[in-house]
């Protein structure tokens, strides 16, 4: 399968306090009710006002790497929060959405809960602050804010998660390379994007895919607000997640405390300039790593940085014909690519992608294996995470589909021009993705994001992110009005990773509301 590499009637309530409620629902849970806080939608006063029952994270975890994460850990807690499947028809469907909290370590100092989403999209906000955690807890940030990460609908352990493919039939598309282009090569690959749509409505149901999208999450995203008994949002958003962040303050600008928003995806870019520009960071990335690897006398790409992009493409080709034995598993060529891919996104994976290429020579592919699976989110018994299936079926319902075949051979080329490393050397391809045959139509466009009355926010960018890159962060703040703070750096997205002066510009922001000076630089 070939895939693409990212106004309510409102009643007022009265500020929220905490009531932690006799008795419990099942042993070693405990009934709290923060709810409802801040402003109710009407008609939906059950959902706002609900209580949560906190309970051992351990059975929330969906695959090998959450197990880890959410187990034998005393700080954390975890919940599930019920919300309309359709928010037009409330009284039918409901899903459930996971919630996981590290609790203020000073809690007469307490401001309120502070809730994070990773990006992807599909990524778990639950196993990333399950990650953050420890860190965070240590800081003046987790003394004054409880840390709530939460599984977007359709996502990791909220209920239920999109699901696609087993994890065999993953196995399986991973070896499906997909980079024959003639026209019998684009049937192909057209017939199996089509036949996984297909497998998506039946597995899924469309009613739920057409609710699994950016506007429904941001409608989710209100109700915990006002679940975890806060008047008003504070928010940190990576990556897709700045999305998230932006369409809530166009959507609830009145309900905003503070959003931090580092790596950002420009609201006004169309899926096709998105995927060119990003073909353009992972370049210059690359560049970036390919001349830190010629300093070494070790690295696998020879010791001029001018001849890096073929060097990459001659160890990596050769995979189309003859994928490498690993384990009972094989490394293809999409697999080699989605490793590097996954280097490029910290320089703290620097070294081990050059280790990797350097096995190629001696057609061994541990390391690179092993970075795929960890974009793929697979872990050591081979289960995946709903990560893949997710971020295809959000990403179908959030930008709108191409269905013009010049129009797609042409972004093709353009890739391929802005991403020269990653060129498999066959003309420009015309397949239409999974989007094409969706069964349901997409519920957003592409738009300046308008908040009028929004609360200043932050964004973060970074001048070297090979994913997001530094353009479209400058944008976002300048279209909310926001601050911004630079990052010279190469990886994607920074707060809250050990930088001091991101960390201090975001944290005082997140607790004082004050923006870091204009021009604000770090590195």
């Amino acid at each position: 399968m070939r895939r693409q590499l990212l106004l309510l009637l409102a009643l007022p309530v009265l500020a929220a306090c905490t009531t932690v409620m006799p008795g419990r629902a099942t042993p070693g849970t405990e009934i709290e009710q923060r709810g409802p806080a801040g402003v109710v939608p009407a008609g939906l006063e059950r959902f706002y006002g609900q209580a949560l029952g906190w309970e051992d994270c351990t059975p929330y975890a969906t695959t090998g790497s959450t197990k880890s994460a959410f187990s034998n850990k005393s700080n954390i807690e975890c919940a599930r929060v019920e919300v309309p499947l359709d928010y037009a028809k409330p009284t039918d469907r409901t899903i459930k959405i996971g919630l996981l909290r590290q609790r203020a370590t000073s809690s007469d100092q307490r401001i309120g809960s502070l809730l994070v989403n990773p990006g992807g999209p599909g990524g778990s906000g639950m196993a990333a602050a399950a990650s953050m955690a420890k860190d965070v807890g240590r800081s003046d940030l987790g003394a004054r804010f409880d840390f709530v990460g939460f599984d977007p609908r359709g996502v990791g352990a909220s209920e239920p998660s999109v699901r696609c493919l087993t994890d065999p039939e993953r196995d399986a598309d991973r070896l499906d390379l997909d980079v024959d282009t003639s026209p019998e090569g684009i049937a192909q690959t057209e017939a199996e994007n089509k036949a996984y749509a297909d497998k998506c409505a039946e597995r899924n149901g469309p009613e739920f895919l057409e609710n699994v999208g950016t506007r429904d999450v941001v409608r989710d995203l209100d109700v915990l607000r006002s679940a975890l008994g806060d008047a008003k949002l504070s928010f940190i958003g990576y990556s897709y997640g700045t999305r998230i962040g932006s369409e809530y303050a166009e959507a609830f600008p009145a309900n905003v405390r503070a959003l931090v928003l580092d790596g950002a995806v420009d609201p006004t870019q169309s899926e096709a300039d998105s995927l060119v520009a990003q073909g353009a960071g992972f370049q210059k990335a690359f560049t970036a790593f390919s001349t830190w690897c010629a300093a070494r006398k070790d690295c696998a790409l020879g010791t001029d940085p001018a001849q890096a992009n073929k060097a990459f493409r001659d160890l990596t080709l050769p995979l189309i014909q003859k994928p490498i034995d690993v384990e009972g598993r094989k490394l293809s060529y999409t697999d080699a690519i989605t490793g590097a891919i996954q280097a490029m996104y910290s320089e703290q994976l620097w070294s081990p992608l050059n280790a990797g290429l350097a096995e190629l020579r001696n057609n061994r592919a541990s390391t690179l294996m092993l970075l795929a699976d960890t974009y793929y989110d697979r872990d050591e018994q081979g289960k995946y995470s709903s990560i893949t299936d997710a971020f295809t079926a959000i990403k179908c319902v959030d930008d709108p589909r191409q269905t013009d075949k010049a129009v797609l051979a042409d972004i093709a080329r353009k890739y391929k021009e802005a991403a020269p490393f990653l060129d498999d050397g066959n003309p420009p391809a015309a397949a239409l993705d999974p989007c094409a045959y969706w069964p349901v139509p997409p519920t957003a466009t592409p738009h300046t994001p308008k908040a009028d009355g929004v609360p200043p926010i932050l964004v973060v960018s970074t001048t070297g992110d090979p994913a997001t890159p530094y353009e479209a962060g400058v944008n976002l703040a300048k279209a909310l009005a926001g601050g911004l703070v630079t990052f010279q750096g190469n990886q994607h997205t920074v707060y809250l990773q050990g930088n001091r002066c991101v960390d201090t510009a975001g944290t005082d922001y997140l607790i004082n509301l004050k923006l870091p000076p204009a021009g604000t630089t770090c590195s």
